[in-house]
């Protein structure tokens, strides 16, 4: 096992790694790239990404916020001359660095390996579907009309088929999933369009290609053998670099799950209808199946209603209403089965949906088996529909046998890998024994940047009045700062809380998570100049606001994972059944990987400068919070709300 904990300042010494050396003073970025400034950090995490490619090696490497991880890994990748994918947290991560980042490094290195960008089938336009939707006619208002039109329009120009390409027609928008496949409805080589489909033409780009940028939930779907329709996409690879690295145990945890929800039944009884269109007779014989089945999902979401909005199997296996309504469900399934087989001989798309029939009434009755032990049996409910899931406990050691099968190198990188300065969490947590280890700090200049700010005499978490304090001890902080300031929040409830009482004490704009799309809110609140924004979960990690426009983030607790989690229970119920605690082995460490991911939002740049606002007491006053704080990047301390004033005066 290697460690290197360098400090910014010091130089690393990284003795005959030629990517470092492209990286360093001497080399063509500082050369050819404008405003590129070599960093001793950045070579030594090349150096180290190098290393574990050309030997195969398991890599676990923190690079702090303005290292330059992209470079890093984007340098030592395309040098070696072998295949590697390259994978991210988000598709829009996805696509900067496909479109951006890798064309410059491509560029300066002269290099002339093919790449290829990989996304999830359902981010491909299909052209079956698109013509069985034109054919139907049936929509619910004029704009689907207008967007379904778009969309044929575009389809006739595309090379890609990648709807990120289409802006006119919005991300969420009910016609997408119509127009595009997913696994259960894809017809394969089966479809009358098969040779002109753009999922193929992209699995075959990436098939070739010597680097292959794809994002966590594709990676996982093929590795975990998810059944896409066309076997291993991502074949032959002789290194893994997974970015953002820090989302893999949750990630992980869906994706070697059992899923079976409202919509994919609904689903199946709509492709059922729009499939009888293409087959004389079929419509007669199949509607009062399809009809069945999209009763008993209406009866079965109406019998849950009594229910939590998520919960152990368990709550709700031995409720009389809901024995009955899943027995129902099961049998409509299994008709509607059988009344597809027979006519399986007369139409490729109806024995295709019969396959999907059939495969649902076993996950089906697999999900609802009390007695399983295998993983964790859980329910979910939205606000029309349902899912049931199995998720397995341990991930390791499904995660151990897919790397080791692949017998390549993996990459795992991030700026929130580490809890107290160490990795044992997280490669406990996916199953690593002994990687190489690298943890290389941020260049940003924390002391003259940035102050952190722990405001005395707010009351335990716990209390009624917690949040109403919270802004009490803010607004005098948003007044220095005239704004500019993110508020994150662990509950919704708590930003809901907050946004009644903010618009009676401030008068800069205010941006509240879930009034818009988070795009529209993150443009809106750069523009505004003094806008304050009020988020909860998906604020906390890939949200960038670099400059004037970001000067204080408010973080109100400490992010412990909510206890009405059926798995994180399960989870923390088996550690404590082998001897372990849980509160320190699991729940202290991943609130730290979340308090840093929040906390990282403020200084994304040398010339960026902001205040810190913890305001959970539990910091200073119990023992963990000595390991939280350690965590944190080196910023200046004070209890003094003078002198979180004084910073931005």
């Amino acid at each position: 096992m290697s460690k290197v904990f360098p400090t910014p300042e010091s130089p690393i010494p990284h003795p005959g790694s030629p990517a470092a050396d492209l990286l360093g003073p001497e080399g063509p970025f500082a050369r050819e790239v404008p405003g590129f400034a070599p960093r001793a950090v950045q070579q030594a995490m090349a150096a180290a990404v190098e290393e574990a490619i050309a030997d195969r090696q398991m890599l676990v490497a923190e690079a702090g916020t303005g290292t330059g991880k992209t470079y890093a890994y984007l340098v030592p990748a395309l040098m070696s001359g072998k295949r590697v994918i390259v994978s991210t947290g988000t598709k829009t991560l996805q696509d900067q660095l496909f479109h951006r980042d890798l064309p410059q490094v491509r560029g300066v290195l002269g290099a002339r390996l093919s790449a290829a960008l990989l996304k999830g089938r359902a981010n491909y336009l299909c052209l079956h579907r698109l013509e069985q939707t034109y054919k139907e006619g049936r929509f619910t208002s004029r704009e689907q009309v207008s967007q379904l039109h778009a969309i044929r329009v575009w389809s006739q120009r595309t090379l890609a088929g990648d709807r990120a390409e289409l802006a006119e027609v919005a991300e969420d928008s009910l016609l997408w999933p119509k127009v595009t496949s997913t696994t259960e409805n894809c017809l394969g080589a089966d479809c009358p369009m098969f040779n002109d489909c753009f999922v193929v033409k992209a699995r075959r780009a990436a098939q070739e290609a010597d680097l292959v940028v794809v994002n966590h939930h594709l990676l996982f779907a093929d590795l975990a053998i998810k059944q896409e329709g066309f076997g291993e996409i991502l074949p032959g690879a002789h290194a893994f670099i997974l970015d953002e690295a820090h989302q893999i145990p949750d990630l992980a945890g869906q994706f070697f799950s059992v899923t079976l929800s409202a919509r994919q039944l609904s689903e199946l009884a709509g492709d059922t209808l729009a499939e009888c269109a293409n087959v004389s007779g079929a419509l007669a014989s199949l509607q009062p199946a399809i009809e069945a089945l999209t009763l008993a999902v209406k009866r079965l979401r109406l019998a849950l209603d009594r229910f939590p909005t998520k919960g152990s199997f368990v709550q709700i296996e031995h409720d009389s209403e809901v024995e009955r309504e899943l027995a129902e469900l099961a049998g409509a399934l299994a008709a509607l089965a059988e009344a597809l087989d027979k006519h399986a001989a007369r139409s490729r798309g109806l024995a295709s949906i019969g396959e999907r029939a059939t495969e649902q009434a076993a996950r089906l009755s697999h999900l609802t088996d009390g007695s399983a032990r295998d993983a964790v049996h859980w329910y979910e409910l939205s606000a029309h529909g349902f899912a049931f899931h199995a998720t397995p406990l341990d991930i390791a050691g499904p995660l151990r046998e897919l790397r080791a099968q692949s017998q390549a190198a993996w990459i795992f990188t991030s700026a929130t890998l580490a809890v107290g300065g160490r990795f044992e969490h997280f490669a406990r947590q996916i199953g690593l024994s002994d990687p190489l280890e690298l943890r290389v700090d941020s260049p940003f200049d924390y002391g003259r940047q940035a102050l952190a700010y722990l405001p005395r005499g707010l009351p335990d978490p716990s209390a009624a009045d917690y949040v109403d304090r919270v802004i009490d001890a803010v607004v005098p902080v948003l007044e220095a700062s005239n704004g500019r300031a993110f508020l994150l929040f662990t509950s919704h409830r708590a930003l809901r809380r907050a946004a009644e009482l903010l618009p009676q004490r401030i008068a800069f704009p205010l941006f509240v998570q879930g009034t818009a799309p988070r795009n529209l809110l993150l443009t809106a609140f750069r523009e505004s100049g003094n806008g304050v924004l009020l988020g909860a979960a998906s604020f906390w990690e890939g949200v960038d606001v670099a400059g004037d426009a970001l000067s204080v983030v408010v973080i109100d607790k400490l992010p412990f994972a909510a206890p009405d989690d059926p798995v994180l229970v399960a989870r923390l119920d088996a550690l404590r059944d082998a001897g372990g605690n849980p509160f320190t082995e699991w729940q202290v460490p991943n609130a730290v990987i979340a308090l840093r991911q929040g906390a990282g939002r403020l200084i994304r740049d040398v010339h960026d400068r902001g205040v810190l606002m913890l305001c959970d007491p539990r910091l200073t006053t119990r023992g963990y919070g000595k390991l939280f704080l350690a965590s944190l990047p080196p910023l200046p301390r004070t209890a003094n709300l003078d002198d979180a004033v004084r910073f931005f005066a």
